[in-house]
């Protein structure tokens, strides 16, 4: 079980500090333990508890009837909320992400694939994708960044996700449309390919052909494949820290062997920051980006 400081909650809620400290002593709807030097020590079900808890009260909840309520009259709550009608969007949004933190943290793979077949169910695969998945794995990926979820949470959530993907790609109907070609890769040493997949699925689903090569991919095979398939357009992603100067090498060297290829990239804002696009070579910042292409 992962301890958490009371700043670990507000980056991940977006509740200030002072606000926290204030719904604690006034409502005591969470009971952090106390270091030797007095400071909150808080669990998996604190985080969770409090996620839920914001949800419904961005939503027009008082804190003040809320923490009176279990945690399982909560998460009741959230799931009639988001099934009414008029439930605003945003609301539903962050019921779904809320629930599948609370549900990656305690490896729960059936509350998992419960919210994640239900956000499908109302929204699709591409809204749902955008919209709940992308969000929830930014919120997780707080909590990597901070060294507050380990390697195997990433697994199990990334997991599920993945299956999910290559389920709904194979069961596209083949490519109908001609005069394109998408070749979907990721460089050496890149193994986060949930981006890559989600790219595949828009790609197939608008009716192009794709081919998709996966993780980390060596130079000298992606210039050999490009040459036998004579695809128009190549998408990477680049998540992985590593120095600005070998994603700017990659994408010149793939633009001077191929020059009239259309060069397509995307993944952690921070680190392509610095990476210049040009004439041919696009940064897709956003996966809608990646409509402008189809």
């Amino acid at each position: 079980m992962e301890v958490y400081h009371i700043h670990d909650l507000e980056r991940l809620s977006g509740i200030k500090a002072t606000t926290l400290r204030a719904w604690e002593k006034r409502y005591d709807f969470l009971s952090p333990e106390r270091t030797d030097t007095n400071r909150r020590l808080y669990t998996d079900a604190d985080v969770a508890r409090l996620l839920n808890i914001v949800t419904l009260q961005k939503q027009g909840y008082k804190i003040s009837a809320l923490a009176n309520l279990s945690d399982k009259a909560i998460i009741n709550l959230l799931e009639q909320a988001a099934q009414h009608k008029e439930a605003n969007a945003d609301f539903i949004y962050n019921s779904y992400i809320g629930n599948m933190v609370t549900a990656a943290l305690r490896f729960d793979e059936p509350a998992f694939d419960k919210v994640f077949s239900a956000a499908i169910t109302r929204l699709g695969l591409h809204e749902a994708m955008l919209q709940v998945v992308y969000p929830f794995l930014s919120r997780i990926g707080l909590m990597w960044n901070y060294q507050k979820a380990t390697s195997v949470q990433e697994h199990f959530a990334t997991g599920i996700v993945r299956r999910k993907l290559i389920a709904a790609i194979d069961g596209l109907p083949a490519p109908s449309k001609t005069g394109k070609k998408f070749l979907l890769f990721l460089p050496p040493d890149e193994w986060h390919e949930i981006g890559l997949l989600f790219a595949d699925y828009v790609i197939r689903a608008a009716g192009w052909p794709s081919i998709f090569l996966g993780q980390s991919v060596p130079t000298a095979q992606l210039h050999n494949v490009i040459r036998q398939t004579k695809p128009t357009h190549v998408m990477t992603f680049f998540v992985t820290r590593r120095p600005h100067e070998s994603i700017t090498g990659l994408l010149d060297d793939l633009h001077k062997a191929f020059p009239r290829l259309t060069i397509l990239f995307s993944g952690d804002e921070d680190l392509l920051m610095p990476v210049m696009p040009g004439r041919s070579v696009h940064y897709l910042k956003h996966p809608n980006d990646l409509s402008i292409c189809l």
